[in-house]
């Protein structure tokens, strides 16, 4: 299903606007793609322009940096352990910005949006 971005029917008064003109393809936004844990998936997507944008649809490593060292490594995924976007995501272990994951290395804070940048990085956390 199409999520449709375009103006609204209803005025902020709840009158109607009467349309001048049909839907169109770039008002339509995309639907929600959730990066979980497991093997490597990823999705390439066309964006406006002819641009095009990588989305991770599993992943089972991150790029975890120590603020103290200033050293980044690739750590392995176990779990996730917080995700103040949706309680329920933590069950499904579903990764997006701001969720805490369980590494190799110690808990870590994901500060990369895996759905739109294409990689999955975290600061660790104490």
């Amino acid at each position: 299903m199409a999520l449709w971005q375009g103006r609204s029917v209803r005025k902020s008064t709840g009158g109607r606007y009467h349309s001048f003109r049909k839907k169109r393809k770039y008002e339509i936004g995309a639907e929600l793609q959730t990066a979980v844990i497991g093997d490597r998936r990823t999705k390439k997507v066309r964006g406006r322009g002819g641009n095009t944008r990588v989305r991770i649809l599993s992943e089972n490593h991150a790029n975890v940096r120590d603020p103290k060292t200033g050293k980044t490594v690739r750590a392995e995924i176990i779990t996730v352990v917080e995700n103040p976007a949706n309680p329920n995501y933590v069950q499904r272990n579903i990764i997006t910005k701001g969720a805490i994951i369980k590494t190799s290395v110690g808990n870590a804070k994901i500060t990369s949006r895996p759905g739109q940048d294409g990689a999955i990085n975290a600061v660790l956390v104490e």
